[in-house]
């Protein structure tokens, strides 16, 4: 690849770390070539790291958008890379000589850059914010800054995520720890522990907050102390606020420092209280140095520090949480020296240089791939479901829909509707539109070639009748709009009301064009219903490929659960319905007998936290054994971690035993409506009863037949899967036809 990046030149910190550590990474394999407009340290430190250079300077806008032309043309590059406010008006100039896509990394807030200076914020502030709108593609250090950008508006499938990487080769300090103490002036013994942080001295990075927890900390543990590296307009503020608070000598002034590699080995503890950030350099370098990390939860940071386990977190400005961690860490060694090495486990395999430089290569061949890729008039998939309500399986299922189709063409447009679009835009990067922006989807219709019906019993008049006439009246839509209609690995009915399934017959039958279904009473249903113009299937649930991935972030929610890897669990996964409260004594009965004949532990666990929380709230109530509880709001990675650990599910919600089918854990169903009945006869299950059959002698008893036969539900769940995956194949072919 051919790759040319412009920079004013001028930058320090994180944003020159991380261009500089990039291109030496990129040009050990791609032609690339960095543009600077005035010459400098920075200019230089580039030379002296091999990276190919030219510095345009003394020039006005128009003859530097000539000349960067004519270099373009010459070496024959594929992308144009912009850094900073002055690179990026010169990369929407240029958009209009060369016809290559620009892209921008966006290094921090652009609403902040200019913080305490109005005249720049009104000039440089707002030529950058118009150019950021009018490049092609945007790269966000985080995710959340990624997240930020999608927020103000960005378009989220032109939207791509790096974090800050450095080099995890051993290295030696200059000056050891002891020796480097002693030349700052510290004074301290073998008991002492170090705090420190590295960071400008302004209001945004807030050390305000850090000295004065620093002060509330060292009254109960004295033999801390502080070192401050780093200059700023602040300096002056914040050294007299020390001098007020702390004795002399506990909090220590060092001014800008080279030798950070010394300067991290000396401390025992990383501070960042920054209120914004991309993804700081500060923590990844003090992890490097095995520091144990206390950090202000903020833009990037969460993805690093997993609150607890390698680090402790706090929301910005909280004087009292950063003490308590500082005590915390002060007091117990042994905690402070695991937090720093697991810190450093994480960072060495998922933010190196190696891990940066092969993302930015990633986004380049994304970026040249969607620009060589035919132009359609109708282009991409609308996915449309009940998403967006805080039911995990529902958005399991998008998430599921979404990686398939994206496994059929990774670039191709997709749109989803949903009540919470910007969570969608954010956490699925994909374009979104409000259930009830009818002109939204309408517009977005005349853009998309297949409509995918998905999520779940959408064909249904047991909630509503308005329900089952919302989802028809897309359908119609989208055939209007000349959309393919498929209806993808759904439940249809129950449909009770006569209208309405003369409703559904009429718009099915004309409107789409294929249906799978999930089980076999929905197929029953369509053929009773005299659907036939479209070719019907019967395959499986798409949830049933959700798979387990139990990164950091996933085990400090397990943490907090109370989940145990070594642990025996029964979980049950319960719902308010129509005589639930006659059946609560039968469950309560259930998890005793679980936890006093196999040891087992009940979890009461919320699939969807809105409506499901007072149903497990009311059994947690009359429990005497011990038990988890969790009504939290949590995602599909998270849930499938969970059911993953458990020996049984007891579940009256669908995505439940779904789940825990996919994972072959044994069920355990409780029907209050035909689609649990229908997905276990599928399964080939025999342990489900209805709502109202339910006792409990009969629930004891399924409890033991399903730890009894524990591994029967392996092979049915392959069987499913391989069911499961026609769905894609089917909407690959509408796509292609």
């Amino acid at each position: 690849m051919r790759i040319i990046h412009l920079i004013s030149g001028g930058d320090v910190g994180g944003a020159k770390t991380h261009v500089l550590t990039l291109l030496q990474g990129l040009n050990q394999t791609e032609t690339v070539h960095l543009v600077c407009f005035m010459e400098g340290d920075f200019a230089d430190e580039a030379r002296q790291m091999g990276i190919p250079i030219t510095v345009i300077a003394d020039e006005n806008l128009f003859q530097v958008r000539s000349r960067l032309a004519a270099m373009i043309r010459h070496g024959k590059y594929q992308v144009i890379h912009c850094h900073g406010a002055r690179a990026n008006l010169i990369g929407w100039m240029l958009k209009s000589k060369v016809n290559l896509p620009v892209v921008t990394t966006v290094h921090s807030d652009y609403r902040l850059d200019y913080m305490g200076r109005p005249f720049g914020q009104l000039t440089y502030g707002l030529i950058n914010r118009m150019a950021l709108r009018r490049l092609d593609y945007r790269i966000g250090v985080s995710d959340t800054m990624a997240n930020l950008l999608i927020s103000r508006g960005f378009d989220p499938q032109r939207m791509f995520s790096i974090y800050n990487g450095i080099d995890y080769s051993p290295r030696k300090p200059a000056v050891e720890r002891a020796a480097f103490l002693r030349q700052v002036g510290v004074i301290f013994d073998e008991d002492t522990v170090v705090f420190g942080i590295a960071a400008r001295i302004n209001p945004v990075k807030d050390m305000t907050t850090l000295v004065k927890a620093f002060a509330e900390a060292r009254k109960s543990c004295p033999n801390i102390r502080l070192l401050i590296a780093g200059v700023g307009e602040e300096e002056e503020k914040i050294k007299h606020l020390a001098s007020q608070l702390c004795p002399d000598g506990e909090i220590t002034f060092l001014g800008w420092l080279s030798d950070t590699d010394s300067f991290y080995n000396a401390l025992d503890v990383n501070t960042l209280t920054s209120l914004s950030e991309t993804f700081p350099y500060a923590l990844t370098e003090g992890a490097r140095w095995h520091c144990a990390t206390i950090a202000s939860e903020v833009g990037g940071v969460p993805y690093l520090i997993d609150n607890g386990i390698n680090g402790y977190l706090f929301q910005p400005q909280d004087v009292a949480a950063l003490a308590r961690h500082m005590v915390q860490l002060a007091n117990d060694r042994t905690l402070c020296q695991k937090m720093g090495e697991s810190l450093y486990q994480k960072a060495k395999t998922e933010f190196s240089i190696d891990a940066t430089v092969q993302r930015q290569k990633e986004i380049y061949q994304t970026i040249i791939r969607r620009t060589n890729r035919p132009i359609r008039k109708k282009d991409g998939v609308f996915i449309c479901g009940a998403y967006g309500r805080g039911n995990v399986g529902d958005e399991a299922l998008l998430q599921i829909i979404l990686e398939q189709m994206r496994q059929i063409d990774p670039d191709m447009p997709v749109c989803v509707l949903t009540r919470d679009p910007e969570s969608v835009k954010q956490e699925l990067r994909t374009d979104a539109v409000h259930t009830f922006n009818f002109w939204g989807i309408f517009r977005k219709l005349a853009k998309s070639k297949l409509y995918i019906s998905g999520g779940g019993t959408l064909m249904q008049d047991v909630t509503s009748t308005r329900s089952i006439l919302y989802y028809l009246l897309n359908i119609y839509l989208a055939k209007l709009r000349g959309n393919r209609v498929m209806l993808y690995g759904c439940g249809i009915g129950p449909v009770n009301q006569p209208k309405n399934r003369k409703r559904m017959s009429k718009v099915l039958d004309r409107c789409a064009d294929v249906i799978t279904v999930r089980d076999a009473y929905s197929l029953q249903l369509l053929q009773t219903l005299n659907i036939t113009k479209p070719k019907n299937y019967l395959t499986a649930d798409p949830a049933l490929l959700c798979s387990v991935c139990e990164n950091t972030s996933v085990m400090s929610y397990l943490m907090s659960v109370g989940l145990q890897d070594d642990g025996q669990y029964i979980l049950f996964a319960l719902r308010q319905w129509n005589g639930f409260a006659e059946k609560i004594p039968a469950f309560v009965s259930a998890a005793e007998y679980a936890y006093r004949t196999y040891g087992l532990i009940p979890l009461l666990f919320a699939m969807e936290p809105r409506r499901d929380a007072s149903a497990i709230e009311a059994v947690a109530a009359k429990l005497k054994c011990p038990y988890l509880l969790d009504s939290s709001v949590k995602n599909a990675s998270e849930t499938v971690a969970v059911i993953r650990r458990m020996r049984v599910v007891v579940s009256m919600r669908l995505h439940g035993l779904i789940f825990a089918a996919g994972l072959g854990v044994p069920t355990v169903g409780v029907g209050y409506d035909p689609k649990v009945s229908g997905f276990l006869d599928y399964l080939g299950s025999e342990q489900y009863m209805s709502l109202q059959e339910v006792n409990a002698a009969a629930l004891n008893d399924f409890i033991d037949a399903a730890i009894s036969g524990a591994g029967a539900e392996s092979l049915a769940a392959a069987k499913l899967r391989k069911q499961a995956e026609k769905n894609a194949q089917i909407a690959k072919e509408l796509l292609q036809s």
